[in-house]
């Protein structure tokens, strides 16, 4: 399994648009992604680094692996 990058919430949110997720709002410093089809919607604040507990919970709830993730980056 590949390790985990630390990146932005500005990267990880095109990361995940990448992956069909689109923006549905802003409120604030935290971005907001929703899918159609899902149950879940991530929150991303748009911080320099995020932690890595974070950016691994948002990935599993995308249901995407880490290395899914890392090949969208």
């Amino acid at each position: 399994m590949p390790k985990l990058p630390r990146i932005s919430g500005e990267e990880a949110v095109r990361v995940f648009q990448r992956a069909g997720w689109n923006v549905a709002r802003q409120c604030g410093s935290h971005v907001v992604p929703v899918r159609p089809g899902t149950i879940y919607t991530l929150s991303f604040p748009l911080h320099e680094a995020l932690g890595p507990g974070l950016l691994r919970d948002q990935i599993r709830k995308a249901g995407l692996s880490v290395a899914e993730f890392v090949a969208l980056l």
